[in-house]
């Protein structure tokens, strides 16, 4: 049976491999999704084993998505342009890279949640491979300007030169606005348990929206109502969305995303 599987570290709290099993019940097909635990010195070793062992596709989290970009041998646009990875898949030669974070995030803001980005103001706080995922397809969605906002201004202002996009600025989390129509936290601030350093008019009246999704989104999501958010959302959509792309580039069908998500939002 073919073999696919989520890498990262960590990784046990991982919904991808209940996703995928709903997708392949969906769509007629025959596979196994597992979790993979990549210690943190040995990624290329954990991917060339499981794809040595057969495996036919992964998807990776974090903190390998950068890791992932260097390893395949090709990329997709989205990979490409953000130097991050979170699916491969084999290819005629070697493997490619995807990245369908971005894809997953814009369908979950602009279909399931009915927030549509054209012409809105929108802040990213972080600047890791989560974010470089997601720059290009929010780009693209015609917004009137995204701020990329780190703890430190010069690995933002590193990813902001990558995208070469006059709608794109960078800025430190102690020195943001408020104004923003859509906040989106990309940080892993959740996972570690830290808070940001930002001002609650950072978020007052803005949609906020976190792309970790269960408890690592808890802490944040509440913080942002308490601050006056408009509506809040983790990122169990994106999760879903982006998956649901992943598994068209493996199997070549798109599943029904909307009823996997609407049975895990209801605990089904």
């Amino acid at each position: 049976m073919d073999r696919y599987a989520v890498v990262g570290n960590p990784v046990a709290h991982s919904r991808s491999p209940e996703i995928h099993a709903a997708f392949a019940r969906q769509t007629g097909q025959h596979l196994v999704y597992d979790k993979l635990l990549a210690p943190l010195d040995d990624f290329v070793g954990t991917v060339d084993r499981f794809f040595d062992a057969g495996g036919c596709g992964l998807n990776v989290t974090l903190p390998f998505k950068e890791e992932a970009f260097a390893w395949v041998g090709e990329h997709d646009e989205f990979a490409g342009a953000a130097g991050a990875v979170n699916t491969i898949a084999r290819a005629a030669r070697g493997f490619r890279g995807y990245n369908t974070d971005g894809v997953g995030l814009v369908r979950d803001l602009e279909v399931n949640l009915a927030n549509p980005l054209a012409g809105r103001r929108i802040l990213v706080l972080g600047a890791g491979g989560a974010v470089r995922g997601v720059l290009g397809p929010l780009l693209g969605r015609a917004p009137a300007e995204i701020v990329v906002s780190n703890r430190t201004e010069g690995r933002a202002a590193a990813l902001v030169d990558r995208f070469e996009d006059p709608r794109l600025r960078a800025a430190v989390w102690e020195r943001l606005g408020d104004g923003f129509d859509v906040v989106i936290n990309g940080t892993s601030a959740g996972t570690t348990r830290r808070s940001l350093a930002i001002t609650p008019e950072v978020v007052r009246a803005a949609f906020v929206y976190d792309m970790a999704y269960g408890d690592a989104a808890t802490s944040f999501l509440q913080w942002a109502r308490a601050s006056g958010a408009a509506r809040t959302s983790d990122g169990l959509g994106m999760l879903v969305e982006q998956a649901a792309e992943a598994f068209r580039l493996w199997r070549g069908v798109r599943p029904d995303s909307v009823a996997v998500l609407t049975a895990l939002r209801s605990g089904g």
